[in-house]
């Protein structure tokens, strides 16, 4: 399976470290996590939540990574709300019963956001991320159409 991450350049090893020092949505405090996606545009939505208002203000040092993930996600109950998502996330991450957890994104419930337990013995063999240079600001430069669709009526 193909998992996706929009991270900065100096956090882009797959290690947790970033949840752990900061805490993630769904892991409980000082608990290291990656959060990925199951596509390229849902990790780009869910990272611009985070940006400033203005994109030429976001730091110039995203990489849009993928991996390659030998494993299925365990699928995370997400129909009683948050807080038993956090505690299930919480159980499966102690228990290191699979790789990878998955919980439908908020930002687009037809993608996932994908979790892996960096403790997992398996995540060792996950392959770094293959990535590239991103920029909010090319990405949400304004398209030079918009003027003639925007006359359209």
């Amino acid at each position: 399976m193909k998992l996706w991450r929009l991270t900065r350049a100096p956090f882009v090893a797959l290690d947790g470290k970033g949840a752990l020092l900061n805490g993630a949505r769904y892991a409980p405090p000082g608990v290291a996590v990656v959060s990925l996606a199951s596509e390229a545009a849902l990790a780009v939505l869910i990272a611009l939540r985070y940006q400033p208002v203005s994109p030429a203000d976001a730091p110039d040092d995203f990489v849009l990574g993928w991996t390659e993930v030998d494993a299925i996600p365990e699928r995370v109950p997400d129909q009683q709300g948050e807080e038993v998502i956090r505690a299930f996330v919480g159980e499966w991450l102690t228990s290191r019963r699979s790789l990878l957890a998955a919980v439908p994104s908020r930002v687009l419930p037809e993608a996932d956001v994908v979790l892996m337990n960096p403790a997992h013995p398996d995540a060792a063999r996950v392959a770094p991320l293959t990535s590239r240079p991103f920029s909010f600001a090319e990405c949400l430069h304004v398209p030079p159409m918009l003027a003639q669709y925007g006359s359209a009526k």
